[in-house]
């Protein structure tokens, strides 16, 4: 019994298509070595089903002997209750292989989804990933299946030659020359059978990804009216992924027509052949008999043995993807030699803007491009995609410590956070040790479990999607200061938000973090008000600091800044507030 998922699935080879599926092969060489075992006794007991129908008939029915023909029989009906449960057997395998294939790809790209972070989104479309967790699992899956199926076919065909050419060195020899000449003849199309599949792959991931940039937006294109141009734009892409589809599909029908074509010649050319044999009495009626039966088989053998190689071609595109992914390194790596980390209760600097944030107190940073304090709150959190030693903890550069370590101590929340789906409490703890009542109270958001029938045991659709804009910033902001790290970056944590609820997110994020160090971005004065220091940044540099009302007294850019930014935010929130009630 195969326990899934497995416990661990293991360090993958992905050099190349062909060396990752060779792994994965070796992963469960038990399970593909007994589907294999199984597959050669089922598929072997079928090929020798026509020579004892042969030998019944010549001994017991041709020479009148009912002993012969009892005990041919019984053992005709022996190897088929064999056939019968190795059949089972086989399947039970295969299906087993199938699963055993699916579940470890999805692990290790789950494993390599986790290890990338932020570096996936920035590497891999949404698309891609999407893909891989649905066609390309099917293909990779089958690869495993078919293999025990055509390790038989192979056992089979030698069988059923040696058996002819015991018979008649004739056909014997048409058997073996034959049938790899039928798979010669089948190799040509191969090669474009792949190209095609793999472009066809590519516009799939590519449409995947339209698709779900257009759920994901939906709401804001219903408010711009952007949903025709989306449609149309899905048409199109559609309609190329269709091309290419029917293009695969071509191919592929001519090769379906000649597996059909191919060895029903085969099968008459040897038929013709066994006729004539019987004709000239160089064989038995029995032999002609099983001639036939050996004719019928040889069909399944060969169907077999193309449909590997058209699912091994699949499945090598497949893999293909999936070693794409898997290649991919994170952009924020293990040093070779971590630094030891710095004691508790220390600066975090950026060397490159100037910026210092003193432990233990909430310092908010201002910029006239959000971008770009959006930028430097990455930073400090490790989470940018270029990362240098500007940014240090303690006089000790991020890079310089474990990534684990500074997961651990700094905390990154931006605008962009989502939701997994699932309960709504594991959802908000991610640490399972957290005060998430007090994080609600916080971050203002207990209206929104009351709302709830089922509380904190809510069902948390996929993002989030169930809740508003507002509502999920909200349980965001909430889910990261439930953490409780040492150092919380939140970056425009109340942007989605009414005036009076982020009066008292305002009031209350100090308290709540009191002794630990938060560091927010923002230009609303109720934040920005309740904080302990402000670093106003400009140009790429932190140009003044001091409390909120200071800047606005010495600065006139500051000011400038802060009380546009107040004009525009009761627009907002009229908007939201008319968006919500209409809803």
């Amino acid at each position: 019994m195969h326990h899934l998922p497995l416990d661990h699935p293991g360090t993958p080879d992905h050099r190349s298509p062909g060396r990752f599926l060779w792994w994965l092969a070796k992963g469960q060489r038990a399970t593909l070595l007994g589907g294999m075992a199984f597959g050669i006794v089922w598929m072997s007991s079928q090929a020798v089903i026509p020579a004892v129908i042969g030998r019944a008939i010549d001994r017991g029915v041709a020479d009148r002997d009912g002993s012969e023909l009892v005990r041919w029989a019984g053992l005709l009906l022996a190897i088929g209750l064999v056939q019968a449960g190795t059949g089972i057997m086989r399947h039970r395998f295969a299906v087993t292989n199938w699963l055993i294939t699916a579940y470890r790809v999805v692990q290790l790209v789950t494993r390599q989804t986790v290890r990338l972070g932020g570096t996936l989104p920035r590497k891999v479309s949404t698309g891609e990933v999407v893909a891989i967790g649905t066609t390309d699992l099917s293909h990779l899956g089958q690869v495993m299946d078919v293999s025990a199926r055509f390790s038989g076919a192979v056992v089979s065909f030698v069988l059923v030659s040696v058996i002819l050419l015991s018979t008649s060195v004739t056909l014997g020899l048409v058997v073996l020359i034959g049938v790899p000449a039928l798979m010669l003849l089948l190799a040509p199309m191969l090669g474009p059978l792949q190209r095609r599949s793999a472009h066809q792959r590519h516009l799939m991931g590519r449409l995947s990804n339209t698709a779900s940039d257009i759920v994901g937006g939906l709401r804001v294109l219903r408010g711009i009216g952007g949903e025709q141009v989306f449609h149309d734009r899905y048409r199109r892409e559609s309609q190329t992924t269709r091309a290419a589809g029917v293009q695969v599909a071509r191919l592929q029908s001519v090769l379906d027509a000649l597996q059909v074509f191919l060895p029903g010649f085969f099968v008459v050319v040897v038929v013709w052949l066994g006729a004539r044999s019987a004709v000239q009495g160089s064989i038995t009626p029995g032999e002609l008999v099983a001639f036939y039966g050996y004719s019928a088989f040889l069909l399944i053998p060969l169907r077999t043995a193309t449909e590997y190689a058209n699912k091994l071609i699949r499945g090598r595109v497949a893999a293909g993807r999936v070693c794409a992914v898997l290649a991919l390194e994170p952009e924020v790596r293990e040093p070779e030699r971590a630094a030891a980390a710095p004691p508790a209760g220390c600066d975090l600097r950026d060397d490159r803007t100037g910026l210092v944030v003193r432990p233990g107190l909430l310092t908010a940073i201002v910029s006239d491009q959000p971008d770009e304090s959006a930028a430097l709150a990455d930073r400090l959190g490790m989470a940018a995609g270029e990362l240098d030693d500007d940014v240090r903890l303690g006089g000790v550069p991020l890079t310089a410590l474990s990534p684990a370590d500074v997961r651990r101590r700094i905390l990154v929340s931006d605008t962009g956070a989502m939701f997994f789906s699932g309960r709504l409490g594991d959802r908000l703890d991610v640490t399972g040790r957290g005060d998430v009542a007090a994080a609600l109270e916080t971050a203002s958001a207990g209206d929104i479990l009351d709302a709830l029938p089922d509380g904190l045991d809510t069902v948390v659709a996929e993002r989030g999607r169930s809740f508003s804009g507002g509502q999920r910033q909200r349980l965001v902001l909430a889910r990261a200061l439930a953490a409780a790290p040492e150092i919380l970056v939140l970056v425009e944590p109340t942007s989605a938000v009414d005036a009076h609820t982020e009066s008292r997110i305002a009031a209350r994020l100090r308290h709540h973090r009191a002794g630990l160090t938060t560091v927010v971005t923002t230009t609303s004065p109720l934040l920005l008000d309740a904080a302990d220091a402000v670093a106003y940044l400009r140009g790429g540099s932190v140009v003044a600091t001091g409390t909120h009302a200071e800047l606005l007294e010495t600065d006139a850019a500051y000011r400038a800044v802060v009380t546009r930014e107040s004009a525009d935010l009761t627009d907002v929130t009229d908007a939201t507030d008319l968006t919500e009630a209409t809803r």
